[in-house]
């Protein structure tokens, strides 16, 4: 996904304050320097919110799900993107001036990186560009086969999953890009792969020693181990799988995969959406339905051929979503898109809502106006006749860091800032 987090600005300023906050984000170093937030978006980005955390991620999710369903970026648009990429092929969360060159303390961020890549991969003559990022991914890729947020930490699953997309988009085998000790970033994704039984048999979890909410982390693990990105189209039915949505004991990346969409499945049975459990210190302790994971999962359980198990939550997103799109911003109505896209539905006429319309009005305008049968329609229309229904920036995980680390906001930036 994905991708969409909430209040990313003010999810990162409280990580560096060392508070409890509610609000879930793509993960911040701690120690990094904060850039100076601005008060005006600058022209060309999606939002009206400070982009200081989730500028390029914001920014990339709405290019992709534009290009999803036909329709053409403003070219300011995508030269805004492309002009944040720094010397080194990395892009950071956000840099306010790119007439300059990056600055040495400005953190890197491989999430906006390895989502900007798949979004400029999409939308085609980027290559310099896409080329550039995809080797600086592979020069900080760590020994365990797997990718931290920032360069230098720990690998993640959200992390390596969406760099697994990037590689993919680009138009490498993940399985071939192996570190300096010859490890996969599938290698990598099976230490977060935890064992059948118990009340999180399956799931992936952020990191061993940070298990967090694993929701997040499973949904986009699970697109990783299926060597997919963040558009997704319905999978071959899991007809493989004698026990339908059942965890099974598995050393594989493709059983991992299938796993931690069966956890997913069960966990959406009863409701039709995953909950954000109550952070550290919240006033108000009762749990909260997720809509940025309850998204993503339908992309993963889509991705995995479990087109009946997406239905509910996909029905549930139709009549829920739309005050969170609207309050949320351009990566809410992307990741929106992204999840009816998967699912075979149409996403411009979604619970009554028009989810591409909703996007276009958060940036420039487009181009051109969406194909009267976009790709999403088409999709549905072929989903319709033959398989049935089947977003890394960005989240409802956030983890605790020890050694006075602070917290550490997880996965891909949800709920983005207008």
């Amino acid at each position: 996904m994905t991708t969409v987090r909430r209040s990313a600005a003010t999810l990162a300023a409280s990580a560096v304050l060392g508070m409890a906050i509610t609000s879930a984000a793509a993960p911040v170093a701690i120690a990094a320097p904060v850039p100076t937030p601005s008060t005006v978006p600058p022209s060309g980005l999606y939002g009206t919110g400070d982009p200081t955390y989730d500028g390029v991620w914001r920014q990339s999710l709405a290019l992709l799900a534009q290009d999803t369903v036909g329709v053409k970026p403003a070219a300011k648009a995508v030269d805004w993107l492309t002009g944040q990429q720094c010397d080194s092929g990395a892009f950071p969360s956000y840099r306010a001036d790119a007439t300059k060159p990056c600055d040495a303390k400005l953190p890197l961020d491989s999430n906006a990186s390895a989502v900007a890549v798949q979004a400029l991969a999409a939308l085609g003559g980027q290559d310099a560009t896409v080329n550039k990022t995809v080797g600086w991914l592979k020069s900080v890729q760590n020994a365990d086969g797997g990718w931290s947020y920032n360069p230098g930490g720990a690998s993640d699953a959200n992390s390596t999953s969406i760099v697994i997309g990037a590689l993919a988009a680009a138009g490498a085998k993940p399985d071939e890009v192996k570190s300096k000790g010859g490890k996969t970033p599938y290698d990598a994704l099976l230490t977060f792969a935890q064992p059948c039984g118990g009340k999180d048999g399956g799931v992936f979890v952020f990191q061993p020693k940070q298990p967090g909410m694993v929701a997040d982390s499973t949904a986009a693990a699970v697109l990783g181990a299926s060597g997919k990105g963040l558009v997704v189209t319905a999978g071959a039915k899991d007809a493989k799988r004698a026990k339908g949505t059942a965890c099974e004991k598995s050393t594989t990346v493709e059983g991992a995969a299938h796993n931690g969409a069966a956890y997913l499945a069960t966990a959406l049975a009863k409701t039709g959406h995953l909950n954000t459990p109550p952070m550290p210190g919240a006033k108000d302790p009762a749990e909260k339905p997720d809509f940025g994971n309850t998204a993503d999962a339908v992309v993963a359980l889509a991705a995995q051929g479990l087109g009946d198990e997406a239905k509910k939550p996909l029905e549930w997103l139709r009549q829920n979503s739309a005050a969170w799109a609207k309050e949320s911003g351009p990566a809410a109505y992307a990741q929106l898109i992204l999840a009816a896209h998967a699912a075979g539905a149409d996403p411009k006429s979604f619970g009554g809502m028009d989810l591409v319309a909703g996007l276009n009005a958060t940036g420039p305008a487009p181009e051109k106006p969406a194909a009267s049968a976009d790709r999403s329609t088409e999709e549905s229309e072929n989903a319709d006749s033959g398989s049935g229904a089947g977003v890394w920036w960005i989240v409802g995980a956030f983890f605790v860091a020890s050694i006075g680390a602070g917290i550490l906001l997880s996965g891909r930036r949800r709920n983005q800032q207008r």
